[in-house]
């Protein structure tokens, strides 16, 4: 049975008298290679409010992870498909999801793998807040 687990909560805000770009990473937590567990199946969900920036999910397959041991998961979602040139639609998944605009909103997406640990990692965050970063293990 998954179990839900939070990256990140408590309405992380950025803060508008700074005119500074700002990047965040959330503290690791455990996943499913930590436990031992096979499936690797996650489905990660962020509420986001009035936010601009770009957020990655990253993993690690090392115990005690440097910062060179991160690697950004690929995510995927029922929106995220393009159609081939046989009519086809194609599942796509990208590393990161950039909001250029004022996003209001909660976005879910799946992602595969056996990591020992997860982290979110959000970067040129400019406006908005993070409500809350998700994910299944």
């Amino acid at each position: 049975m998954p179990n839900l687990a939070s990256i990140l909560v408590s309405n992380q805000a950025h803060n508008p008298l700074n005119t500074d770009i700002e990047t965040y990473t959330s503290d690791p937590i455990k996943g499913d290679g930590y436990y031992g567990r096979s499936d690797g199946l996650h489905t990660v969900v962020w509420n986001l409010i009035g936010f601009c920036g770009t957020i990655t999910i990253q993993g690690s397959l090392a115990t005690e992870p440097t910062e060179n041991d991160w690697v950004n998961i690929k995510l995927s979602s029922d929106t995220s498909f393009s159609v081939d040139t046989t009519g086809s639609a194609i599942i796509g998944s990208v590393s990161q999801i950039t909001y250029s605009t004022s996003t209001t909103n909660a976005f879910a997406y799946n992602f595969t793998g056996n990591f020992v640990w997860v982290r979110a990692k959000i970067t040129n965050w400019t406006t908005g807040s993070v409500d809350s970063i998700r994910v299944n293990l």
